[in-house]
Formats: structure tokens, sequence, C-alpha cells
């Protein structure tokens, strides 16, 4: 049994997509979401058919006890108590995969739950929660985990389900690179529109390049290297980002497929309600750059912009006003 602790718009994707391929799988999260399951989970892709499955859905933490691996999905912010709940339930030697944002979730679970393995994940897709009980991955990508002989029970489920999974030494440097491309997480939260619409319009994407850019530079000072998750070095990111509309939209073509209605979870956060993940996102630059002596000041503003937005504030910026805000 593969159990999916914090199940949300990731974790019940993954889960239900996993169930595809005839693997048991028990999500465990909040009631509101759990009791939408009690008819089924229904997950549709980019570039696939829509399939409804049934999968074990409870409130019920200890149920992880008995699985072959648990898979975390909580948002960053959760993890310290999602290890505090799963140490009092798993047995030693029990897997864990994180798949959450940010680079610093694994350390976190293993100095929560010693004496069993925790690996680190990547999760490259957005998904969208379109009505009661259905998920849609709106974009295209590879998940990735530690490699470990421990990480197999997933390898194989995920090559019975066809989900694109690659096991990485590297799973550090995946990591901080997808960290840096997921820095639009807030310039998306911010305008209020799909990620299509968003990614179209040139003054939006001159900001995520200047955060980009803010990025590879406190990575290199602090000799973190970065992975090439892409068709093109991440490097080259930010000059294909600042091109004009038109060259940018035949690159682009190639290198990511992205739903219309594709948003990311950080404007859901918003516009529900929820603290948002910017503090492990753009923060995590701010405070990367800060240790090794350089500045980020585009993420720390976003970073304020999204406080701000968290607390009422305005969460439908046009490009050029995004673009003026950060000073860019």
């Amino acid at each position: 049994m593969i159990a999916i602790f914090g199940a949300g718009a990731i974790g019940c994707w993954v889960g239900g997509k996993l169930a595809t391929g005839g693997a048991p799988v028990t999500l465990i999260g909040r009631a509101r979401v759990m009791d939408e399951l009690a008819d089924g989970l229904t997950i549709s892709e980019l570039d696939g058919p829509t399939r409804t499955v049934t999968v074990t859905a409870t409130t019920d933490p200890t149920t992880a006890a008995g699985a072959a691996i648990t898979l975390v999905t909580v948002k960053s912010a959760q993890t310290a108590e999602a290890g505090a709940t799963l140490a009092a339930v798993l047995p030693e030697r029990a897997v864990v995969v994180s798949l959450q944002n940010g680079v610093r979730n694994a350390e976190v679970l293993r100095a929560a739950l010693p004496g069993r393995l925790v690996l680190a994940g990547m999760v490259p897709w957005n998904v969208v929660r379109r009505d009661r009980g259905a998920y849609h991955r709106g974009t295209t990508g590879m998940l990735m985990i530690e490699a470990a002989p421990a990480g197999e029970p997933l390898v194989t489920a995920a090559a019975a389900a066809g989900l694109p999974l690659e096991s990485r030494a590297d799973i550090t440097a995946v990591q901080w690179t997808k960290l840096v491309m997921n820095l639009n997480n807030a310039i998306n939260a911010l305008a209020g529109v799909p990620l299509a619409t968003e990614l179209a319009q040139r003054d939006y994407r001159r900001v995520l390049a200047a955060v980009m850019r803010e990025a590879m530079q406190a990575c290199a000072k602090a000799k973190q290297p970065l992975a090439r998750l892409a068709p093109v070095p991440t490097s080259w990111v930010p000059r294909i980002l600042e091109m004009p509309d038109g060259v940018f939209r035949m690159i682009a073509r190639r290198m990511l497929a992205v739903d219309p209605h594709a948003r990311s979870s950080m404007q859901d956060d918003l516009s529900a309600g929820r603290p948002t993940e910017v503090d492990y996102l753009q923060g995590e630059i701010a405070a990367l750059a800060a240790r090794v002596g350089t500045t980020a000041p585009v993420n720390a503003a976003l970073v304020q912009l999204v406080r701000a937005a968290e607390g009422g504030g305005k969460r439908d910026f046009t490009a050029a006003e995004l673009r003026a805000a950060v000073s860019v």
C-alpha cells in the first residue's frame, strides 16, 4: 500500500494516477477533501484521458503504519507538524518521500523521523481542483525522487501507471533548479490570471527573468549546482523569457506545454484565503542571498507584495504594474 499524507491537489492527483496502475493507495487528508472522494477520485491531464478510480480516503494518520512507502504532500509550513504526526505512527525503517515545494522539507522530515528513511523528491507540474473529487494536471514534466533502493516500490508503481518518474542522484541540484523555476508562482498569484495568459506577456516574463537571475547568482556564490531539467540549460531561461512575445511563443512551445486554465498553487492559496509558500520560494532566495553576501531585491519585493495580498491587498497586478512595483 502507498500512503499519501496531506493529500491536497498534488497528493490526490498523484494518488489517483498511481491507482490507475493498480497500486493500492490510501489518501490521508482533511475531512473537507477526503469527503469529496466518497464516490471516487477523478483525474485528468494535459496529455491523457480522464479516469475515475477508487481509493481509500481517510483523516486517520495511523493508516500509514502499514504502508510500503509514504508520500508527504503537505505545504512546506506544515512539514514539521506532519513529521511529528508520522513519528507516532510509522515503524522503524519506514520509507518516506517528500513531494513538496522548496528545498528543506526532506531535512525537516529527517529530523522528525529518526530511524526512518526519508527521500527528497521534486514535483514538476501544476495541479488544480476542477470540481468535487476531480483534479487536473495542467503542465508537463517528470516526477523525480532521490535515487535509493528503498524508492523502488514507488518507481514500480509509477511505471505501471504510466507516470513519468526518474530516480536522481543529484536530487539537491534538481530541487534548487525547481525552486528557481517555481519563482513564477508568486508572479502568477499576483497577476491573478491563468499561467498561459501571464507568460504570454513580456513584462510579467521580465519580472520572472529578474528573480531567476538573482536566484542563480545566489546559487553560484553558494556553490550550489543547478540541474538541467528543460530542453535548454537553466542559465538560458531568463534570456528566453525576455524575448519579444512572438519569438518567446515559438521557443516556449518546445519547452513546456501549459493548459490554458492552469494557474499556480499560490494563486489558489490567495483565492482561498490560505497562507502561501512564498517564504519557501522567493523568501528562500532572499535568505540565501543574504547568507552569501549578495542581494535579491526583486525576490524580496515579491515576498512583501504576496504578504500584502495574503492580508487582503492587491492581487490583480497588470504586467506593467507588477514590473513597476518591483522596479524591474
